[in-house]
């Protein structure tokens, strides 16, 4: 519960953001944000080098050297992070070059360059003291963390947003200071928040880094990099699967449209952002769990119900998130995003999706079978790569949608024949199909049918919610009373 109320909260107040950046820039501005961060999203799944799941594997498989896992762990992605550090800023002018779509935005590219480089590295070596924090049980100190990183986030951006320029325009104390390097509406001031927010975490989190010891045991790591790297190649398909899509369309698009339709496409996509937190905040309370249970007598049936469960949540939420998308929306403080809503059904589903593979994909790490992940992300991945290429230039951002669906869709599939077939979990497998494709029907009918009606969407998902009751009575009894 802790885990998963700091995630929500911390993304929620990050999704606030949304509706202030919207206000604050153009569409095609707000496009160089999102193709920032999609790029930075496919360097953080190559830092972090697949350890975090490596490091929960080897704890509770080698509890005698939970020491030399940490150090392990650490020492490998703190290389890794060393040497793109290095590497990036000696090339940081060619990147910003391959970046920038128009000469006259090389300069400021230059600079956003050499931000992200500092907080990926920064992001990157505190990946294994968080999983530290999450694996020794102390989700408080886990949350203030979070707390303190997206605090300093937010209040830098209202800082450098509206309290700046508030100063300059009323000639406050500070004016002329401020005034002699401020740049109204530059985009560069949300990455140099972000980066005062990475370096707070990195502070707070100090005390976990003297824990470390500096040995490397070479056998152990060997070990751990068999395991490691598949992971690797996972989630970097992942990533691919998840931010691709926002890298291509400036690629693709004509040079003059192609900023807005990104800007357009990654606002749209913060409304997916609520059931995005559910499955992050699900996976980082569940992950540890599911390792550590793996030894039960009961561990398969236990996985098989938390996945019921999950899979009534999450088709709840995605069809509470389409019965109020017209409140939603106002998120997105300028009309002119709003053209894009149209794919927000198709991303949801996708996410569904998701959530269920990572429920899913427990099956090839507890058996040590993590090369079926990447097998499966790769399938992903091709999907991804290859339909995007075809669709994007006829249908925009909506081509994007339709392929994160089918992506994460054939994911899902294969992750349950492969697990059913090496790793067999009793999955309710009837009931947990009927919950989505019915809340899949109630969505399509709300959007599209009802076009997007907030009251009839919302009796739909009263009478949703009456349904799963009804069929879930005596299970929800039992766990009540216990």
């Amino acid at each position: 519960m802790v885990y998963g109320i700091s995630t929500v909260f911390s993304r929620l107040f990050n999704f606030i953001l949304t509706p202030i950046y919207t206000a604050v820039y153009k569409k095609g501005v707000y496009g160089i944000f999102t193709n920032m961060y999609a790029n930075a999203s496919l360097i953080n799944a190559i830092l972090a080098f697949g350890m975090e799941s490596t490091y929960f594997r080897y704890l509770n498989k080698y509890e005698d050297k939970k020491q030399q896992v940490y150090n392990n762990s650490f020492l490998c992605i703190a290389f890794i992070a060393t040497l793109f550090l290095v590497t990036g800023l000696t090339f940081s002018s060619s990147i910003a070059g391959y970046l920038a779509t128009k000469s006259s935005e090389l300069a400021d590219y230059k600079q956003y360059v050499s931000f992200f480089l500092w907080i990926l590295f920064v992001d990157a070596i505190c990946v294994i003291p968080f999983a530290k924090l999450r694996a020794d049980g102390r989700p408080f100190k886990y949350s203030v963390a979070k707390f303190l990183n997206i605090g300093c986030f937010v209040g830098f951006n209202l800082i450098f947003l509206y309290m700046v320029p508030a100063i300059i325009k009323h000639n406050w104390v500070g004016a002329e200071w401020f005034g002699s390097w401020y740049r109204y509406q530059w985009i560069g001031y949300v990455f140099v928040a972000n980066l005062i927010a990475s370096v707070a975490t990195l502070i707070y989190l100090l005390p976990e880094f003297l824990k470390l010891q500096l040995r490397f045991d070479a056998k152990l790591f060997a070990n751990m990099f068999s395991y490691s790297w598949p992971i690797l190649v996972a989630n970097l398909s992942f990533i691919v699967n998840e931010n691709l899509d926002k890298i291509v369309l400036q690629k693709l698009l004509p040079a003059e449209i192609a900023d807005g339709e990104v800007g357009i496409y990654g606002a749209v996509c913060k409304i997916a952002i609520f059931l995005s937190i559910f499955i992050t905040a699900f996976r980082l309370g569940a992950e540890p769990f599911f390792f550590s249970h793996a030894k039960e007598k009961n561990a398969k049936e236990t996985y098989a119900t938390i996945l019921k469960y999950f899979a009534i949540a999450l088709a709840v939420l995605f069809v509470g998130i389409i019965a109020n998308i017209e409140i939603l929306k106002f998120f997105i403080r300028k009309e002119e995003y709003w053209v894009g809503l149209p794919a927000v059904p198709y991303l949801l589903l996708g996410y569904v999706c998701l959530g269920i593979y990572m429920n899913l994909s427990i099956w090839y790490r507890l058996s040590d079978q993590t090369r079926f992940g990447l097998y499966i992300s790769l399938a992903g991945a091709v999907i991804t790569i290859v339909l995007n290429i075809v669709l994007i230039p006829k249908y925009s951002y909506m081509g994007s949608a339709w392929v994160s669906m089918l992506a994460y869709f054939v994911m899902m599939v294969l992750s349950y024949v492969l697990g059913q077939k090496y790793y067999p979990i009793p999955y309710n497998l009837k009931k947990i199909l009927a919950y989505l494709v019915v809340s899949t029907i109630i969505v399509f009918a709300s959007f599209f049918i009802f076009n997007r009606n907030i009251y009839i969407g919302n009796a739909m998902l009263i009478a949703f919610i009456a349904g799963i009751v009804y069929f879930e009575k005596k299970d929800l009894m039992k766990i009540l009373k216990r």
